[in-house]
């Protein structure tokens, strides 16, 4: 990928917030008073990726589309329910994904509600394949729950029966071939000229998408690791793009 000055200036942007979370981080200390029982913190569903020497990892944030959710039930020693979840990431930079319980005891629909999270990469990342990523979560015999909802920063997906399995359908365009053809906005017609397979339409993308046209400004550059930010000639043309 072509780096231009704009996108090199979102690393720096994101090196500095990264920076600036580590020291507040290091002052505030770990959390005083976490509940006990329920379902296991984070840091027991399983071991982390292993981070590239030299590469600072990046704060937990919600991965981008949930894909899959199942419930595995065991029947001995008296029972146990593992959650297990997979979702795509933007790039192989993602790491330690991991299920969040935001539920606090049964709720009254007794639907058992998780964030799926994962270290974000600290700066942007170029076009690629979407990566998958799976985290588990195991539940103590006896849970009173009666579904599960896992959601991502875009989607969500619910199991009504356990166990059971259920999925949604991942998005059609990773963008990692989207540098060169043409984008074409969501009711606009067709870029003149250009065949199908050149042509990138907006619907195909349905993650948070930042379009910078040639006269445009930009207002604010704050860093999302699962945003898509296409940057287009007066054409219509994708000269360059990133996830930031």
């Amino acid at each position: 990928m072509t780096r231009t000055k704009l996108f090199a200036l979102a690393s720096l942007v994101a090196a500095g917030s990264m920076l600036g979370a580590a020291q507040l981080s290091a002052q505030q200390g770990p959390p005083q008073g976490a509940p006990r029982g329920g379902p296991a913190t984070p840091q027991e569903s399983g071991p982390p990726q292993s981070q590239p020497p030299g590469q600072p990892e990046g704060r937990p944030y919600p991965v981008m589309f949930v894909t899959s959710v199942e419930l595995l039930r065991s029947e001995r020693t008296g029972g146990i329910d593992i959650v297990r979840a997979r979702a795509l990431v933007s790039s192989n930079s993602w790491t330690s994904p991991h299920l969040l319980p935001i539920t606090v005891g049964k709720g009254i629909d007794g639907m058992l509600d998780l964030i799926f999270q994962a270290s974000a990469p600290p700066s942007m990342s170029p076009l690629g394949p979407f990566m998958m990523v799976e985290a588990l979560l195991p539940l103590g015999g006896g849970h009173p729950y009666k579904g599960i909802r896992v959601r991502s920063g875009y989607n969500s997906v619910t199991l009504k029966t356990l166990p059971g399995f259920a999925e949604a359908t991942p998005p059609k365009e990773d963008c990692e071939k989207c540098l060169g053809k043409y984008f074409q906005a969501k009711g606009a017609a067709a870029p003149a000229g250009q065949a199908a397979g050149n042509i990138v339409r907006e619907e195909d993308l349905p993650y948070p998408l930042r379009i910078i046209r040639p006269n445009d400004g930009i207002p604010s550059y704050e860093y999302d690791p699962n945003r898509l930010t296409l940057l287009l000639s007066e054409s219509g043309q994708i000269v360059d793009a990133a996830w930031d």
